[in-house]
């Protein structure tokens, strides 16, 4: 029989173990929520802090990007937009690498302001072309009453200022036909198959500084240019030329070689002017190329045309020009190349060349027919001497012009009391060079003018020897009329 007191200590003991192991077990349940805690905490510190990085961050990043922003607005894009006229202005960079999603807002701009300066070129072009179409119609108008009037009035001081005046509207004429071509318009003019050194002269003629230009032909005769290249070759030597004359001192020539080479014809334009440095002169060599357009907001103010004028020609003409360069003059030396599908050959017997262009070195060449007209006006000028010796003293006063010089081959009515002085040099155009007279037409003229050689005679002679024919006509026509005769 078990005791009392056993049992007691038994149950004692089992109880002592139950709550050593319950207590054991809420220890530890408590440190674990302790461990549990601590660790709750830590994350949300780490939470907190990230979440403070983060929105550190994001406010990093905006004020980056509205700096990128401020900087794109108020540098990159003017700078951009310049650089669609000025090549040579530099874009700034980006300002941090955020900068480089505002890329795609500098494409889109620099393509915007590009088709608007299109748009408004054209639009200046279009208004431009009209202008000078006007202004070009009234300037034709104008030479034809010129020369209507260079026919019907002979007196020797107003045919000198009709000259010059006639002169005066070409070279407004030369300005507007410029402008007309930088402006997309036809070059206004057709003509037959011509003379390549006409075509060079013309141009020539058309400049207040021509009789500067020395021009030496080493062509072979014949040599022309195919009906569409003739106005277009005559523009850009006109071109050249000008510009050679213009950067030139007054008392320098400008030289001007017309020689064959391997693909056709090359016209060499050698100033002694101030030259170009490099960098204008690789400008320059891009605007007469043609390759790139040109627009009007490009060429300055006031604009600066005739480089524009031969690019936009050498483009449409299948022509090309050269200043890459200097001349041995130390100037500039501008080449234009007329290839040989342009060329075209003239029959220089049957059509010869202008009498007032340089002849041609080269050997062999055939020699320069008489045209008709020559012989016509010899004959001209010996009938009107003859009437003009018979009709000397019986001449109206309201009919007498005194020439400035004597007309070659001529008798000419020398100043006196009914006569004007002679007229005084006003200004010397073009000169037309005299022929060499065959023994034919020399005894079609006077024996004794037969044997010298007609001097060259300047312009002012030359409008004198005009006025003076026209009026001795004019007068032996009455003398003739008064005689009961028919006049001849």
């Amino acid at each position: 029989m078990i005791e009392i007191p056993e049992l007691a200590f038994g149950g004692l003991a089992a109880g002592t173990v139950s709550a050593l192991a319950l207590g054991s077990g809420l220890w530890r349940s408590r440190r674990e929520r302790a461990r549990l805690r601590q660790e709750m905490t830590g994350l949300r510190h780490q939470a907190e802090q990230s979440a403070r990085a983060g929105a550190e961050e994001a406010e990093r990043v905006r004020q980056a990007f509205t700096a990128e922003l401020r900087h794109l607005a108020a540098r990159r894009m003017p700078a951009e937009a310049s650089r669609t006229a000025h090549p040579h202005v530099p874009v700034p960079g980006p300002v941090g690498p955020e900068g480089a999603a505002t890329e795609p807002v500098l494409a889109a701009l620099r393509t915007a302001v590009l088709q608007e300066r299109k748009r408004v070129d054209a639009a200046a072009r279009a208004g431009m072309r009209g202008t000078t179409r006007e202004i070009q119609a009234s300037l034709y108008r104008l030479q034809d009453i010129l020369h209507g009037l260079q026919q019907r009035y002979d007196e020797p001081e107003l045919a000198q200022d009709l000259y010059s005046l006639d002169h005066e509207n070409e070279q407004s004429l030369r300005r507007a036909q410029v402008a007309a071509v930088v402006c997309g318009a036809w070059v206004g003019l057709a003509r037959e198959e011509s003379h390549l050194v006409d075509a060079v002269t013309g141009g020539q003629a058309r400049l207040s500084g021509y009789r500067r230009v020395k021009l030496h032909n080493h062509l072979d005769p014949g040599t022309a240019l195919v009906s569409h290249a003739v106005e277009p070759v005559a523009i850009i030597a006109a071109e050249l030329l000008d510009n050679a004359l213009r950067h030139s001192s007054p008392d320098t020539s400008v030289v001007v070689n017309l020689e064959h080479v391997h693909n056709g014809v090359a016209v060499t334009v050698d100033d002694a002017g101030v030259g170009m440095a490099p960098d204008e002169r690789a400008a320059a060599q891009r605007v007469v190329a043609g390759t790139d357009p040109i627009m009007f907001s490009d060429l300055g103010d006031p604009p600066r045309m005739g480089l524009a004028a031969i690019g936009q020609l050498t483009r449409q003409f299948d022509l090309s020009v050269d200043l890459s360069t200097p001349s041995p003059y130390g100037g500039v030396r501008a080449v234009l190349l007329v290839d040989k599908h342009l060329l075209s050959h003239i029959d220089p017997a049957l059509r010869p060349a202008a009498a007032s262009t340089s002849p041609s070195t080269r050997t062999g060449e055939v020699p320069r027919p008489e045209p008709l007209a020559e012989h016509a006006e010899h004959a001209e000028h010996a009938e009107h001497a003859e009437h003009a010796r018979r009709t000397e003293h019986t001449e109206p006063a309201e009919h007498t012009h005194a020439p400035a010089q004597p007309v070659p081959g001529s008798a000419q009515p020398t100043p006196g009391p009914g006569r004007p002085a002679p007229a005084p040099a006003v200004d010397d155009l073009p000169r037309r060079r005299r022929r060499q007279v065959s023994p034919d037409q020399a005894a079609m003229i006077r024996p004794s003018a037969a044997g010298t050689a007609a001097p060259a005679r300047s312009p002012e002679e030359t409008a004198a020897a005009l006025g003076a024919l026209q009026s001795a006509t004019a007068a032996a026509r009455d003398a003739a009329r008064s005689e009961g005769t028919p006049p001849r």
